[in-house]
């Protein structure tokens, strides 16, 4: 695999970045979670005056083959036509890309359907969804490299535009499944407590995906063995969408610009990214935390706090999109806001 090399952030600012954020008008730490991300901000961009530049959501979109094994209430076509539905402006990440001024990138990773002739998506298809995992490896090793890639090359284009903060969002029908499996993987966790109703499966669906998760485990550990490592568990459940959403973060982290990350499954490709390159965590800011099953177990695990809790399951990185204006709010306080000295206010602390 493509190897990164990402480094935490530069300390030397924080006590500097600390002081001047205890010195604005205002009780010490009266801002609470704004003051921390106006610390994250400041050391991300090693600057004590931080700014949000051409900010930029790459919505990323493939099928899975455990679809087939009706794990999901909707069913495969619903990825291709809500790829051509953004392209029209007519889904929840355009209208709040829209509202925050993000530039949205359409990207076919590997949807099942010609989207080539769909003016606005842009064509880095790898194959036509992936494997069925239940019986076989979802990808192959050279299509998981060619995943990352695409994902790193997505980034880099952002930044030569201008961007310094980063979304990602996907589509791609029954990816709450891999990202199930890979919660239970990387955290230990029982598979169980992983899975959810995803788009919205009754009682009986979700102990059938549960099922079929399950099986599909103990082939991978049947296949791959006790010594499986994190990039075989990438690879053997992953879809190509969420593993260009790998890529991109860890080379988001590389390049050290802000990640967003939105909810369950972008949650766990952060998990997975974290897993291979655990500084990649002091890039991420974690937006929302949604209705899936074990998504606030996950991040507990990761040690993220997510900025918003508002009932979300869409996906396509709507939660992380609708936490926007609170980064930009942590920013204009610690860029904005005057101090005790120049406002001729007595400091009382």
């Amino acid at each position: 695999m493509r190897k990164f090399d990402i480094t935490r952030p530069a300390d030397g600012l924080r006590e500097a970045i600390q002081q001047k954020i205890d010195h604005l008008n205002k009780p010490k730490g009266s801002l609470g979670r704004l003051e921390e991300l106006a610390l994250q901000l400041c050391l991300v961009q090693q600057t004590l005056t931080p700014e949000l530049s051409h900010p930029c959501h790459l919505l990323l979109g493939a099928d899975h083959g455990v679809e087939r094994e009706g794990v999901s209430v909707s069913p495969r076509e619903v990825t291709w036509q809500q790829m051509i539905n953004f392209t029209k402006g007519g889904g929840g990440v355009n209208m709040f890309c829209r509202q925050h001024n993000f530039t949205l990138k359409i990207v076919d990773v590997g949807v099942d359907y010609d989207l080539s002739d769909i003016e606005g998506v842009r064509n880095r298809k790898i194959a036509n969804g992936t494997a069925n995992f239940l019986y076989q490896p979802a990808m192959t090793t050279e299509q998981m490299y060619e995943a990352i890639n695409i994902g790193a090359e997505l980034v880099d284009e952002c930044i030569a535009e201008g961007t310094n903060i980063i979304c990602i969002g996907e589509m791609g029908i029954a990816n709450t499944s891999p990202s199930s499996i890979w919660m239970s993987l990387f955290e230990n966790i029982p598979l169980a407590e992983c899975v959810g109703a995803g788009a919205g499966l009754d009682n009986e669906g979700i102990r059938h995906k549960y099922d079929v998760l399950q099986r599909s485990v103990e082939q991978f550990h049947k296949l791959m063995g006790n010594d499986a490592t994190t990039e075989d568990a990438i690879r053997y459940f992953g879809g190509f969408e969420m593993v260009a959403a790998i890529g991109a973060m860890l080379r988001a982290a590389e390049r050290k610009i802000t990640v967003m990350v939105d909810g369950f499954i972008m949650s766990a490709c952060a998990l997975a990214a974290i897993r291979l390159y655990p500084d990649a965590f002091d890039y991420m800011v974690f937006g929302h935390q949604g209705d899936e099953g074990g998504h606030a177990r996950m991040l507990s695990e990761i040690g993220a706090r997510p900025l918003l809790s508002l009932g979300l399951r869409l996906g396509e990185g709507t939660g992380a999109l609708c936490s926007y204006s609170i980064i930009e709010s942590a920013v204009r306080m610690i860029c904005e806001m005057n101090n005790f000295d120049n406002a001729k206010i007595t400091k009382y602390f």
